[in-house]
Order: C-alpha cells, then structure tokens, then sequence
C-alpha cells in the first residue's frame, strides 16, 4: 500500500476555514497597525529585531550539537523548500514523496527515524510547539520563505526538557520576521519553473516607537512531474508587536489552505498493476486527492519583573481541518486495473483543535558568586481529535475516533559558568500525560461487517501517565580556538493519535484493535568539540542512543507496534570556511547507524536511513552583489525500503544531485535563475519492499533536471 495512502487514512487533512478571512484579518490588522504607526510618523525610531516568542533554544542547549540557518544563506540557496534548505546541515536526511518544489509531504530526519521521522523531530515556529497530534508531520510549505529569520537546529533528544515530548531526534526552530527598522518597507516577488510551477510572493512591515508589525504571504501552484500530483496553496503570516522598556507583547495570526492530488507510488514489476517504474511519470491513483486548511492564534508578553528576572507568559489556538479521499481502481466484476471503474475504499474527515498556555520564567543569578542562567516554567498542551471514517464523501461515518489527549509540565534549565571557561548545565521536565480515545463503530454502514475476524470496534482508552525528561552538559573553552562539549540525557515520545486508531487492524487475527500504544523513551550520550581558526570552523559530534518501546508503523501488518529494543549510533561533522572576502564554503558528512539491539532483527538495519550522507556547497559574489553564484550538492547512500525488516529487500540506491543558482541584485530590484538537479540524475529516496515477494517494491520517482526564474523588487 502506498505510505501516502497508509498516511493520509490514518492522518488529518481535512478542511473548510476559507483562507480568505484568515487573509483579511492578518491584512486588516495590518493596515490598521499600520496606520497608526503611520499618524505617529514623527516620532519613528529603529527598532532591533524582537524575538517576542522568547525561544527557549535561543543559541542553543549547552553541551548539544547546534546549527543556525540564517536568512541570508535561505535567500542564497538555489534550494526552493525548506526541507532541501535543511538538507545542507550535517546529518539532516530528507525523503521525497511528490517531488514538489515547496517540500508537500517531505519528511525532514535527524538522527536516524526513517518513515517516522515526523515524529521524532520537534517543530517549533518562534520557540513554540508545532507538532499535531497527528501523523501527518510539520507542513514545510506552510511556512514562506521570505518570513523567516533564522533557523535553529538542536541535534539529539535534550530538547524535551525544555519543550515536551516528540523531541528525540532533535529540534527544529523556526524563527520569523517580526519587525521593520523602517518606517515602512516592502517586497513583491514572483517566479516561474519546471512543470507548470508558479509563485507570488509579498510582504510589508511598518515600525514607529514601540510598535511594529508585518505581513507575509505567498501562493504556489504546480501542475505536477507526474500524473495525479498537481497541487496549489497559499499561506499568510501576521504580527503585531509593542516593546518598551521592560515590557514587549506580540499578537500573531496565521493560516494556510492547500489542495494536492495523489499519484502513489510505482512499482517495479507488473505484478498488480500494469504501469511500473519504466514510466516514472505515471499514476496508479489518477483520482486520489488531499486537502488541509490551518488557522493559528497565538499571542504573549514578556515581563521584566526585577534585575535579571522575565516573566514571559505564551498561549494560543490552533485548529486544523483535513480531508482525503482515496478510491479502488480494481472496482469491477474482474478485478482488473480501470480507473474508469473506480469505486469508492477509504474516506477520511478530521478535526483537529490544539490549545496551550506555557508561562515561564527567564532568570539570571548568582549563586555563591557563580552566574547562573535559569529557565524554568508549565507547560500545557490540549488537543482534540475527532475524525470519520468512510467509504466516500457524505456517507455516514463507519468509525468516529474521539481522542483528547492533555499534558501537563513543569520543567528547569539551569546553565552555570562554573568556570570562565565552562559552563555546566543541568535540567528535568516531569509531566502527566492525559489520554481519553473512543471509537464509534457503526455496523450497519459498514459493507464488511461479519467478514472481520475480529471486533471491528477498538476498545476505549482512558489512562495516565508520568514521564520525565532530564539532561546534564557541559561546554568547556580550551582556548580560543578549541570548545569542547558533551551531554547526556533522557526523553519520552507519546504515541500520537494516527498511531493509536492504526495501532491495531480488524483483518489480523493475532492482534485485534487497540487504541494503546506504550511511551518511547530513549537515552542518550554525546561528545564532541568544536574549532573556530580565522576563516575556518568546524565542528564534530559522537552519540549513542537506546531507546525502548520505539513507536513503528508495520505496512504489511496495517498496525502500529512498538517495536524491540533499537539504538542509533553516529559521528556528524561540519564545516564552513571563508575563502576569501567574495567567495564563502561549506560542507559537511555524517555517518548514522540506525539498528535493532534485540529481539528477532537484532543486528538489522532500521529502514529509511542511510548510513552516510553529506552536502557541500560554495557560494561567490562575482561582481559585488549584482552577481552572485551558489553551488550546493547533497549525497544520501543507501537505505533499506520500508517494510523491510528483515533486511532482505533491494536496498534503495544511492543518490547524489547538486544545484546552481545566478543571481543579483541591482539598487531595489533582484533576480534569480536556478537549475536543480543539474546533471538530471534519475532517483527516488522512498520506497516500500513487499512483505511476501522477494526484489518487489513501490517507489515514488522524483522529478530530474528542472528549472525557476524568480524576480522582484523592496520598496
């Protein structure tokens, strides 16, 4: 079965927010923030940037393995999605599912999680929690790129001291614009590319006195590289913030719609279907689809309470609507392939609704005459889940799933300089996890009921649960040139909600349905140093990390499991260096084994992660900035398909593609023309290995030599 198709039945991509009022009330608040701003036009002064949201990663957990993006290297890359932009970074792996240019269905892996990387990855957007209570991962596209301002990358699992469950991999921050230094100031951007692509892209900010506010927003559209894989969406971003002395608040409102057809996978012999690999640019679903609308509130304040002392107090909305419909192509008297005869199989319809309140406190102290950096706080997080399940569109629902799941967290993260020249820091998160899941299950609508050779109706979940978080690092300056640094730490991951209502399938007689998953934990040690010589830097980190009880989703079975006891091991090195005043370097390798450490696969590969993989780049400003060249190349080794436990199956093959981008830009006019892929090579990075034919799989082809002109103008 399609990964898509096992994602997108179990997942949430559901929607009926229009866009459009999400759109005028960001544009609306906008323009009236703006004019204010405008009548106090007389008294404008520069602002620095606010980071509002108060991240709590900020520069980076002592004693872990950070990277910053910045905005000038987002704008530098000939990478269009954010998950090829952090494919760039040391031992980031991602795999593509559609091919398409803004990074739809992607899945970005740090550390070794394969087809659940979105689950062990924590997203945050301005230091707070975006993660669903869903599999269908962080949308990347959902993002434009012209709003951010940096990107912050932790490696390993330290981050769920401070931001809760789902961090074992690492965390991704987001960081957005939120102000102008000008009074006013704007950019209009469009582009054009391969296949059909099309993007417009603006936004504007305003500052005077302690006011500030901005808006951005994009629309994409693409007719697809292959049949049944066109999509279009649009996303807007808006804020409002005030600071003055001692006191800053911000107010944001986002939203996006997107619509994408599903081509699913090929495979590579004509066992069930008559199209195949040969022809990568076919569909076995011409008439699969997906949607998603997303609106997020969120607002906050900080404090200065005293000397030292900030009270920053977080909280919002999130409420998210799916919908995805997939058809049978087999619907006929033979059960012969004919999309003209497609009947109806699988219909999904989800809400989703996430609220949150994390106030916290920002502490600089001493104690016994040593600086100490203290962030401590409660975190809590509700999320309603209520999705129907049917055979097509406006029949009644088969299965209802009513899940609310509710954590709540006290956390601290002390960073002592014990040392001019090093830092100790130490923390823990404890938190109660609160799960509630029922299935509905209505025997008359359903066609195969009395054929399951189980109860079809997965039994109520109503329990509770402590877990806790704890790491312990240090940061130790040699010198001026050479940093050492090192962590440990424990981490928990809860199963999400798709894993709970997939946990279980009415056709297996071993296992019936079940809305209980037990929690991932896993630990974790990590070394390493870094260099900072002139020009050069550089930087090279070991883990190990064990964890039991890791959550895992078995095609073949159509359940989720928790499987035996795995372990990840890794080096990941990085390195950047300043050739010259106009011509700048960068690279990096990591080495990721990703392993069962018991049970029947004891020894095997953990499907989906490559053992190495690497990325370098070059970037040159030929003639001042009117000409600017960047190169980047990215390789990814082989990896074992999905399914492929046993270790048994082909090995996906090894890829490597590199980018160009030209570029320039001339007094408030830009442009840009980049050719991805540039040697054409022929790869997918996804696939999945039969359970029961050896050398059969289903892979999703990915879009060779393509091009994108972009242009626009500041103002």
């Amino acid at each position: 079965m399609s990964p898509i198709i096992i994602e997108m039945n179990r997942s949430v991509r559901r929607g009926h927010i229009d866009l459009a009022q999400c759109s005028a009330v960001a544009f609306s608040v906008f323009l009236i923030c703006s004019a204010a701003i405008a009548e106090d036009s007389g008294n404008t002064v520069s602002l620095p940037p606010i980071d509002v949201a108060a991240s709590r990663v900020g520069g980076g957990i002592t004693g872990a393995s950070n990277s910053v993006i910045t905005a000038e290297e987002i704008e530098h890359s000939p990478s269009q999605s954010l998950p090829d932009i952090l494919s760039q970074v040391a031992g980031v792996q991602v795999m593509h599912l559609s091919g398409n240019p803004t990074g739809i269905n992607d899945m970005v892996d740090l550390r070794g999680f394969g087809a659940f990387a979105q689950s062990n990855v924590l997203i945050l957007v301005n230091g707070r929690r975006f993660q669903d209570l869903d599999l269908q991962g962080f949308d990347f596209s959902a993002i434009p790129l012209n709003s951010i301002e940096r990107i912050e990358i932790t490696r390993g699992n330290s981050g769920t001291v401070l931001y809760g469950d789902g961090a074992i991999g690492g965390v991704i921050n987001i960081v957005t614009k939120t102000v102008s230094v000008k009074p006013f100031s704007g950019k209009v951007e469009g582009a054009v590319g391969s296949y059909g692509y099309q993007e417009g892209l603006f936004s504007a900010a305003s500052s005077s006195g302690p006011w500030s506010t901005s808006i951005y927003g994009n629309t994409v559209g693409w007719s697809g590289y292959r049949q049944n894989s066109k999509s279009n969406q649009q996303n807007v971003v808006g804020n409002v913030n005030y600071k003055t002395l001692g006191w800053s608040s911000y107010l944001t409102i986002s939203g996006d719609r997107q619509r994408q057809d599903l081509p699913g996978g090929l495979e590579n012999l004509p066992l069930i279907y008559p199209i195949t690999l040969s022809n990568p640019r076919a569909s076995i679903t011409p008439l699969d689809w997906a949607t998603k609308q997303d609106v997020n509130i969120t607002a906050g304040f900080t404090n200065t309470l005293g000397s030292g002392v900030d009270l920053i107090v977080d909280g919002g909305v999130r409420r998210k609507f799916q919908q995805s419909n997939f058809l049978n192509y087999f619907n006929n008297p033979g059960f012969v392939f004919d999309p003209s005869t497609a009947g109806p199989m699988s219909y999904a319809n989800t809400v989703m609704t996430t609220s949150s309140l994390t106030p916290r406190l920002d502490v600089s102290h001493q104690v016994f005459g040593v600086p100490n950096h203290l962030l401590t706080g409660v975190d809590i997080y509700n999320t309603q889940y209520d999705s129907d399940r049917s055979d097509t569109p406006g029949d009644v629902p088969i299965h209802h799933y009513n899940i609310r799941q509710t954590t709540a967290a006290i956390y601290a993260m002390n960073t002592a300089t014990v040392m001019p020249s090093l830092d100790i820091s130490f923390g823990g998160r404890l938190q109660r996890n609160m799960v509630n899941a029922q299935d509905t299950y209505s025997a008359v609508d359903d066609p195969n009921a009395g054929f399951y050779s189980t109860d079809p109706q997965a039994p109520s979940v109503d329990t509770g649960e402590w877990q806790y978080a704890a790491h312990l690092g240090y940061e130790y300056r040699a010198n001026s040139v050479l940093t050492l640094f090192g962590r440990v730490a424990r981490a928990f991951r809860l199963p999400n909600a798709d894993e709970r209502v997939g946990s279980g399938s009415p056709f297996s007689l071993a296992t019936p349905p079940s809305l209980g998953l037990k929690t991932q934990t896993s630990y974790d040690a990590e070394d390493g140093f870094r260099v900072k010589w002139g020009r050069f830097n550089f930087e090279s980190s070991a883990y190990l990390m064990e964890l039991n009880n890791e959550i895992h989703f078995i095609p073949a079975l159509f359940l989720d499991v928790n499987l035996d006891p795995t372990q990840r091991l890794g080096w990941e090195n990085s390195a950047t260096y300043q050739l010259t005043d106009d011509v700048r370097l960068h690279g990096g390798v990591a080495y990721t084994r990703a392993k069962f450490r018991d049970g029947p696969f004891a020894g095997n590969d953990i499907p989906l992660v490559s053992r190495w993989s690497g990325n370098a780049g070059a970037s040159w400003d030929i003639w001042k900035k009117m000409a600017v060249l960047d190169v980047t190349g990215r390789f990814t080794g082989e990896r074992r398909m999905d399914n492929d436990q046993t270790n048994t199956q082909p090995l996906i093959p090894a890829n490597a593609t590199i980018d160009v981008k030209l570029g320039g830009q001339y007094d408030r006019f830009f442009w840009s023309l980049a050719v991805l892929n540039l040697f054409n090579v022929s790869y997918f990075d996804y696939a999945i290995a039969s359970a029961f034919t050896q050398g059969f799989y289903s892979a999703y082809p990915q879009p060779g030599r393509t091009f994108m002109l972009r242009g626009g103008a500041t103002f």
